[in-house]
């Protein structure tokens, strides 16, 4: 791209309010989204967002205003922000203008693509449904990913998020040879400096690109970095004809920085104070991650609720994007069943007879039913105790436990700290596991067998070796020992 400057492309600060400067151009005005370069040395970015009169343009800034001054100089660029994409993108951190910030060298060999860019026309997207196996027990059986789909993920501190992601970055890269993005919007630089180590340690950083626009940077760099993510997503989709999994945290984040460059600019709010434009900017981003005839981005994406409220304008407007949700719960962890997924609240929209089969969806159906009876007689065993149960549903109660037990898995990011070898299950053996135990074949084994293994054979091993199972071995629960002996 050509970037010297002529006389018409140079202009002069003329306002400068927070992130918000109004600059002033002689000759012709930048296009809206055209990237301008002011203060000493070109170091404060702003993107105009809007062309006020023939000679004034109003822009957000990129980064720290501090220092710009009225009178200042502004050069034109003579384009829109630009990503970088190219393999040696992988394994770097970068930040929304391409700077990489690991303490590494700087990028090379590298083609810089503007992060605006039209949805794949409807022409070229593929119309099959395909599930996006990941290899977890229970997101293939229950929640099923749709490939080049969007998924939410919805969790709050400590429940294992991250693991969860970690998990499914190192699935995708060791077994579909795809590549992995993860955008963080708004991130603590804690959280980020953590997971890059976290990433490390595991042995996935090869195979993946890390982008952040940290909490303190201003709304403007937060509102461009899931573009900037999505920008090289394409190029592996299309160029390189690799299925890429994106991983963004937090898209409510993306949202209030959203909201908060509307607000700068002067726009009238709408509904709970949001931008009126919500709604086209999420879906302008959102629309990008699809699947097309050269590979597939599926997107999986941690989601804030405010406030638990379900009816807040930025959950609906994220839900109506969103092919899948997986809810991890807090008493499930505390249980020690991980993945903390909870499988009653969870859904997926793949979960009919036409996509996953009638086998599948049958299972799922039955798994549901299985554990939502258990949900209900809970308060019961609390206050009377199993003795007063029914035969069936003490039957009910032990299918349900010995489920709850096989869909917890071990995990290959995990593997230092547990001690345990990772498992990656495929959806034939993880459905088979579950039709036997509905079936009632496992009865006779104790539930701890059925913990923290792959495919449901390794549990009669495991019982077998284990004549009298370590207390370790099985999450802890005052009615384990009633319910092994019913």
């Amino acid at each position: 791209m050509n970037r010297e400057l002529t006389v018409q492309q140079a202009g002069v600060v003329v306002a400068v309010r927070g992130s918000v400067v109004d600059m002033r151009f002689d000759g012709t005005l930048p296009a809206i989204y055209t990237l301008l370069r002011a203060g000493d040395g070109g170091r404060v970015a702003i993107e105009v967002l809007s062309q006020r009169d023939a000679r004034h343009v109003r822009g957000i800034a990129l980064t720290p205003t501090q220092g710009l001054a009225r009178g200042m100089p502004v050069e034109d660029t003579g384009g829109p922000l630009q990503a970088p994409v190219g393999k040696p993108i992988l394994s770097r951190m970068l930040d929304v203008f391409g700077n990489t910030i690991d303490r590494e060298p700087a990028l090379t060999g590298v083609q810089w693509r503007s992060v605006h860019s039209q949805p794949p026309p409807l022409v070229r997207r593929s119309t099959k449904s395909e599930v996006f196996e990941t290899g977890i027990k229970a997101i293939d059986v229950l929640t099923p990913l749709e490939r080049g789909g969007k998924a939410g993920l919805f969790g709050g501190a400590g429940v294992g998020k991250t693991v969860l992601l970690t998990e499914m970055i190192h699935n995708m890269i060791g077994h579909q040879e795809g590549v992995s993005i993860f955008c963080g919007i708004g991130e603590r630089s804690r959280e980020g400096e953590e997971l890059y180590h976290e990433m490390k340690a595991a042995g996935v950083l090869p195979h993946m690109v890390m982008i952040f626009a940290q909490m303190n940077e201003p709304p403007g760099a937060r509102f461009r970095v899931g573009h900037a993510a999505l920008t090289m997503a394409e190029y592996f989709r299309d160029d390189e004809h690799r299925d890429v999994l994106l991983l963004v945290d937090n898209i409510f984040r993306f949202i209030q920085a959203g909201s908060e460059v509307s607000g700068l600019m002067g726009q009238m709010p709408s509904r709970l104070g949001y931008q009126p434009t919500m709604g086209t900017e999420l879906a302008a981003l959102e629309e990008r991650i699809a699947n097309t005839d050269s590979g597939a981005i599926t997107a999986i994406q941690a989601v804030y609720v405010p406030a638990d409220d379900f009816t807040d304008p930025a959950a609906v407007h994220t839900f109506s994007h969103l092919s899948a949700s997986i809810v991890l719960s807090r008493k499930r962890a505390s249980e020690g069943l991980f993945p903390a997924i909870d499988p009653l609240q969870s859904s997926s929209k793949m979960v009919t007879p036409g996509i996953v089969g009638e086998r599948h969806y049958a299972l799922a159906q039955a798994i549901r039913r299985t554990l939502a009876q258990y949900a209900e007689l809970k308060d019961i065993i609390a206050m009377l105790g199993l003795e007063q149960l029914s035969p069936d549903d003490r039957k009910v109660v032990a299918r349900a436990r010995r489920l709850e037990r096989f869909l917890t898995q071990p995990f290959f990011t995990t593997e230092q700290f547990t001690g345990l070898a990772g498992k990656l299950v495929s959806l034939k053996d993880a459905l088979d596991g579950c039709e036997r135990i509905l079936g009632d074949e496992f009865k006779d084994l104790p539930e701890s067998a059925l913990y923290m293994i792959g495919a449901v054979d390794e549990a009669t091993a495991k019982a077998k070796g284990k004549a009298k199972p370590q207390a370790a071995s099985q999450p802890a629960n005052e009615e384990a020992h009633a319910l092994d002996d019913a």
